[in-house]
């Protein structure tokens, strides 16, 4: 639960990170998105986005992505994970609240860019559940400690 604690921690200040999926081809795709984490009893990430026709041949032919946040201290928090797409009206209007409600810089209010709402068209909900939690920073990346990884 420590590296869970301080991968949320990481995660929510660092705010943006690198999303690596891939395709058919075989080949890596990355993006910069937004998630955020739920820390309860199995941590859960989120991610408001579109589902570009790239995005939905991705996560249909591999669904995993990796998420990557990197700050210039060099603090990294990784996460490879599931994901699936959330179409359930209820949970995309939970998790826009859950956003809108979050302290900056992490909170966001998706009705700018989206504004028929969690209930439209345009905006989508992929569900992230982490299967690798990994932390580094200067100490782990020079080889001078062990970096913390779970499970």
């Amino acid at each position: 639960m420590v590296v869970q604690n301080e991968f949320v921690e990481r995660a929510h200040r660092i705010v943006w990170c690198t999303v690596a999926t891939v395709g058919p081809d075989k080949r890596p795709r990355s993006r910069i998105l937004h998630p955020i984490w739920e820390n309860g009893d199995q941590l859960t990430g989120w991610i408001v986005t579109r589902a570009t026709p790239l995005k939905v041949r991705h996560v249909a032919y591999s669904p995993y992505l990796s998420c990557s946040y990197w700050e210039p201290g060099h603090e990294v928090a990784v996460a490879d994970c599931a994901a699936e797409w959330v179409d359930d009206v209820a949970t995309r209007q939970r998790v826009w609240e859950l956003y809108r409600d979050a302290p900056p810089p992490l909170g966001y209010d998706f009705w700018s860019v989206f504004p028929e709402g969690p209930a439209g068209e345009s905006p989508a909900l992929l569900r992230l559940t982490p299967y690798r939690l990994r932390l580094s920073d200067v100490e782990t990346l020079s080889g001078r400690k062990a970096a913390p990884a779970w499970p």
